[in-house]
């Protein structure tokens, strides 16, 4: 458990210097879906974070900045746990961001108290072997509309998330307080993953979780909008149903996931 005292001291000095390394872990939130890039291959709020980073080194380390991301769309925990911990572990960079357990938590009977638990084991695992864990929090999903009913089912396992960072004397991203991504704007057309603008804000707030300096705040107010009627809602929820929902729920009851066949982006520590 968390009585490593050699490893959190280890996390309080990476946090406290230059971070001249990072690898991300997680499913697609990670991965980036949602925030294409012009050669098709997904940037992401993790890609965008990685920037910051590096530009908190000065000019002549900047180039030397390393940057993995382990992350595939589709992955459960325990994938994550067999594919991506141990690489996180052999590469052993400074920080790495951990994010795991929201595609476990939306499947029906999962209990969020067993995914906590093995989510603990994983960050157990990886306090030992690298500089700092940044753990991510669940969104509050009270305006998602496939993920409404869930809100307390992921709230439980946002409470663990927070408790086990605690423990491990982990950096928090968390996203359940970030307000700015409560807007429809913030999300892509598939209402499941963030746009490019709400990628850059988690972008932002884990810089923040770090104490860098950012360019913009994550929770600034959105531009003012025209008012949607009536129709124009129903008319996007049906398209929506159409083109996401129905699909969506086709790969769940055929066992397919989005991630079948799809490997990491960027599976070793390189250069940006």
């Amino acid at each position: 458990m968390a009585d490593d005292s050699n490893n959190i001291q280890q996390g309080v000095i990476n946090r406290q210097g230059a971070i001249g390394s990072y690898a991300a872990i997680g499913d697609s939130f990670t991965e980036g879906v949602g925030d294409p890039g012009p050669d098709g291959t997904f940037v992401g709020w993790a890609d965008r974070f990685a920037v910051l980073l590096a530009d908190q080194l000065p000019d002549p380390a900047h180039g030397n900045f390393g940057y993995a991301n382990l992350a595939v769309r589709g992955r459960l925990l325990d994938q994550i746990v067999e594919e991506q911990v141990p690489r996180a572990r052999e590469l052993a960079p400074d920080l790495v961001s951990f994010c795991a357990g929201g595609n476990d938590i939306i499947r029906p009977g999962t209990d969020p108290d067993d995914v906590a638990e093995r989510f603990e084991r994983a960050v157990a695992d990886l306090t030992r072997s690298v500089g700092t864990v940044m753990v991510t929090t669940g969104f509050d999903t009270r305006n998602v509309p496939v993920l409404r009913h869930l809100r307390g089912k992921i709230a439980t396992y946002t409470a663990h998330v927070r408790s086990i960072a605690d423990r491990y004397d982990c950096p928090v991203l968390d996203l359940w307080s970030l307000r700015s991504v409560q807007d429809r704007r913030a999300w892509d057309n598939d209402r499941l993953h963030l746009s490019p603008e709400g990628h850059t804000r988690v972008a932002l707030r884990a810089a923040q979780v770090l104490g860098l300096e950012v360019p913009a705040d994550p929770d600034q107010e959105w531009p003012p909008q025209a008012q949607r009627g009536t129709l124009e809602v129903r008319r996007d929820d049906i398209h929506w149903a159409r083109e996401y929902l129905v699909p969506w729920i086709g790969r769940r009851l055929r066992g397919e996931s989005s991630g079948d066949h799809v490997e990491a982006k960027r599976p070793d520590l390189l250069p940006l």
